[in-house]
């Protein structure tokens, strides 16, 4: 078992490894994260890991956009927001960071652009630090039984809610020769750009195998696929535009 004790960010949102990240960091016990990840050399990994909280739980209060110049920062402990035990507010399956830009601003804030690489298992959260911190299990991708099959079918109607979303015309589609052919690369990019809600992309994240999550990844396609089908005006297209994530 291969563990490894991070820092933690945790967001309303669910990363899979592969898939970029950009964040507007404005509280202070995130700018004091990123800070340290700065203080690492240039070659190595600037490291930290992601979890989504779990619906219902008491969180921190964010904002949209960009920061207003002139508000000061609110200080807030590491654990604030996140209840008395922050390790029961946070889905125990997220997954590893690596941030390529760390841009400072004028005003403190910073402008992040990180991509996920490695699931990892939450053991536990420490609040004694001046932002949360956790030990982490690094989870394997077990390919499962008939991974290749199933990633076929995914594509297949994965290329069919494109089409219901964004409309028969439309003709930016994403195409065979514009997606990858590893099953579990293409698992994990079915399962971000699919319009669901946290509990469903959660789901798959901490799927058991990749052929577990491309079977789920089958059934919500067609499922999504019907939905939108007897919604003709569905506002797809906004709903398929990724925002900056603020924290």
């Amino acid at each position: 078992m291969t563990t490894a004790r991070l820092p933690l960010f945790p967001l309303n949102a669910v990363l899979f490894p592969g898939l970029v990240l950009p964040l507007n960091v404005f509280e202070e016990r995130y700018r004091a994260m990123m800070r340290e990840l700065l203080k690492a050399d240039e070659d190595e990994p600037r490291r930290f890991a992601v979890v989504a909280i779990r619906d219902g739980r008491e969180t921190a209060p964010t904002a949209t956009g960009m920061p207003d110049p002139g508000r000061v920062p609110v200080e807030r402990g590491p654990a604030d927001g996140f209840g008395p035990d922050p390790v029961q507010t946070f889905h125990r399956v997220g997954c590893i960071a690596d941030a390529a830009k760390i841009r400072e601003r004028s005003d403190g804030s910073f402008e992040v652009l990180a991509t996920g690489t490695t699931r990892v298992r939450l053991l536990s959260v420490d609040a004694g630090g001046p932002y949360l911190t956790a030990e982490l299990e690094e989870l394997e991708e077990d390919p499962g039984e008939d991974a290749g099959a199933l990633a076929e079918g995914v594509l297949r109607a994965f290329r069919s809610y494109q089409k219901r979303l964004a409309g028969a015309s439309e003709r930016s589609l994403t195409t065979g020769a514009d997606l990858p052919d590893d099953p579990a690369v293409i698992s994990y990019l079915v399962a971000a750009a699919a319009v669901l809600d946290i509990p469903a992309k959660q789901r798959l994240l901490q799927a058991p195998d990749t052929a577990t999550r491309l079977r789920e990844e089958l059934k919500l396609l067609r499922s999504e696929t019907a939905v939108i089908r007897h919604l003709p005006s569905l506002p797809a297209v906004d709903l398929t535009r990724a925002p900056t994530h603020p924290n």
